[in-house]
């Protein structure tokens, strides 16, 4: 009797750390992030952002229009990715799912990158993308795909991941994210246009670089370019 008391509180020991290891289910139908805020004092605040009242959410609240209309591709990496997250949605707060639309120019690139809070799922919509992701230390391991109309690819969350537009016409592609609000961290942005700027000595003895270079780097990448 003692043994079967034993495996028994065992079991529900188990099942509570799988459980709490993990964001939980809504408990309402919906939670539609309030854009408004002067009304906050009759707002519930969840995960990031205040609830509209249930009673005033409208289709809007649920709804993003264009889409279907191409980014503007003019500029240094030849892309642009179009949101679709809470912010632009209010109806995805707490639903956990996010979308965006990427738009490449001929050898235009979406550079490398991290979206700490969510996986990434891409299908390329036009044209030939070459696609990859870096695995975390020691390992590194480069895990590259050239993909065609139709194609699919996942990048693991928090992985360091790209997107290069091998073709010489435009290329589009949509990928779904698993927060509704992933987050992005640009590599090159993040390390040498940090603002305030990261001290050229730490990032001449990270790369093993010429101090100079560095700083040329922080120049191009930094807040004032």
């Amino acid at each position: 009797m003692r043994k079967a008391y034993i495996v028994t509180v065992a079991l529900f020991a188990l099942a509570f750390s799988f459980a709490s290891a993990s964001d939980p289910d809504p408990l309402q139908d919906f939670c539609v992030a309030l854009k408004d805020y002067s009304d906050y004092k009759s707002a519930v605040f969840v995960n990031g952002k205040f609830c509209k009242e249930p009673k005033l959410v409208k289709p809007e609240d649920f709804f993003f229009k264009g889409l279907n209309i191409a980014g503007n591709t003019e500029n240094k990496v030849g892309s642009n990715v179009t949101t679709v997250n809470v912010d632009t949605l209010p109806g995805l707060n707490t639903l956990g799912i996010s979308l965006a639309r990427i738009d490449f120019a001929p050898y235009g690139e979406n550079p490398p990158h991290t979206h700490p809070r969510g996986t990434e799922i891409l299908v390329v919509l036009e044209g030939t993308l070459f696609v990859g992701f870096v695995t975390s230390n020691p390992d590194n391991r480069l895990f590259t795909k050239t993909l065609k109309k139709g194609d699919v690819f996942v990048f693991p969350v928090g992985l360091i991941h790209f997107q290069f537009n091998v073709g010489k016409t435009n290329a589009i592609a949509i990928s779904g994210l698993s927060s509704q609000n992933a987050g992005v961290i640009t590599i090159a942005d993040a390390v040498f246009g940090s603002n305030p700027p990261i001290n050229p000595n730490v990032l001449t003895k990270a790369f093993q670089l010429d101090k100079n270079v560095v700083e040329e780097l922080q120049k191009e990448f930094g807040v004032e370019k």
